[in-house]
């Protein structure tokens, strides 16, 4: 029987996953502003209508929207989603003007817009940094101690000794190396790199399905490799070694993510895997009562996932104002306004229509077209 953890902790931790996570990337659009000296008039945490807010001594109003799906720093002179600047920016006094975004250079307004997600993969950093100097840093050598009879290893002829040394172009220097990118590649054919003494051998291997259900009931499918590691080894890390390491291991989710993205693209991976805000709830609160650990580095999964999504080039992004920033710097002119502004309403478009497909998604992962179709047969 599968566990639940309730609609309250469900809805409570989703805020408390979030909340926190909008704060921070919206906080990098902040300081980087600050930095060069913009001033921001407005910055929030939820859209709609303003539940609490002060003001501060920099004129900044600092508020909480009641619906919590985003938030945003409105900077001065930047009016609108496409970063057209007020019809009355050019009225301002030249002081007042020089604090508006719209004012600074290109590079300046690059740096701004990026700030965001780039802060967003730093709290993730950050997060598994503390857990390496904690924890130490699983480091068990990339040779194989054992092979599973009839499994995609040995039917691929990997042998026990054999040295993994790259899988599907990835590189792997420890045995905890192959799971994650086996694991996306069920039924997938792959090449994978193995040293067997000084030979260096090119194997084709073809990961196995095999279909796995957690605590909480939830089915996936995943790639089995079939062979066995030696004794596990955690390694502690000295100072020197964390930053390191946790920089490694976010470059290693984010390729993940991308391989992901790209099977689904590709079509080798179902659309349905698609989750939005209620898939993530669902997940929030789940992970909230396996503790406090798995809970906060569920949050840098998470964080991992903004800053992924908001440098992806779609206008109203973050990446869609950095692609125009681009264009800018090559054509050494700013895009026709005209063009940026149905460029933008073309984005809210698409992102709506996301939203509604990875909600029906979402409705259809926590069981309401089955138990529908159920009362309707």
């Amino acid at each position: 029987m599968s566990e639940s953890p309730g609609v309250l902790l469900t809805v409570a931790s989703f805020l408390l996953v979030i909340g926190p996570l909008i704060f921070v990337h919206e906080l990098g659009h902040y300081f980087a502003g600050r930095l060069f000296g913009v001033k921001a008039d407005a910055f929030s945490i939820g859209f709609g209508r303003e539940l609490i807010g002060w003001t501060d001594r920099r004129g900044t109003r600092w508020k909480v929207g009641w619906m919590p799906m985003g938030g945003y720093v409105k900077f001065a002179g930047d009016m609108n989603p496409a970063s057209v600047a007020d019809p009355e920016w050019q009225a301002l006094p030249p002081a007042e003007r020089a604090r508006t975004f719209q004012a600074k250079p290109l590079w300046q307004r690059f740096i701004i817009v990026a700030a965001g997600p780039v802060t967003n993969f730093l709290f993730a950093i950050l997060v598994f940094a503390a857990f390496f100097w904690a924890y130490g840093e699983p480091r068990t050598p990339n040779v194989v101690a054992m092979v599973v009879p009839g499994s995609a290893a040995a039917k691929a002829g990997i042998l026990p000794g054999d040295r993994v040394t790259m899988i599907a172009r990835q590189g792997v220097s420890r045995f905890e190396d192959i799971a994650p990118i086996v694991r996306i590649r069920p039924g997938e054919q792959v090449r994978m790199d193995v040293y067997r003494g000084e030979r260096q051998l090119h194997l084709l291997v073809t990961p196995d399905r095999e279909e796995m259900a957690d605590r909480f009931g939830n089915r996936f499918e995943i790639g089995r490799l079939g062979v066995g590691s030696p004794a596990p080894i955690i390694q502690p890390l000295p100072a020197g070694e964390v930053l390191g390491a946790a920089v490694r291991h976010t470059k290693d989710i984010v390729v993940a993510m991308v391989s992901t993205l790209w099977q689904i693209i590709t079509g080798v991976r179902s659309v349905a895997e698609l989750g939005g805000p209620l898939q993530i709830a669902k997940f929030s609160g789940q992970t909230a009562t396996l503790g406090w650990l798995p809970f906060v580095e569920f949050m840098a999964m998470i964080s991992i996932n903004l800053g992924f999504i908001n440098l992806l080039p779609i206008p109203l992004l973050d990446g869609g104002h950095l692609f125009f920033y681009a264009l800018e710097a090559v054509r050494r002119r700013p895009l026709n306004p005209v063009v940026q502004e149905w460029a933008f309403r073309s984005g809210l478009a698409l992102l709506l229509a996301f939203m509604l497909f990875v909600t029906f998604n979402d409705l259809g992962s926590l069981g309401l077209w089955s138990r529908l179709a159920g009362l309707i047969g």
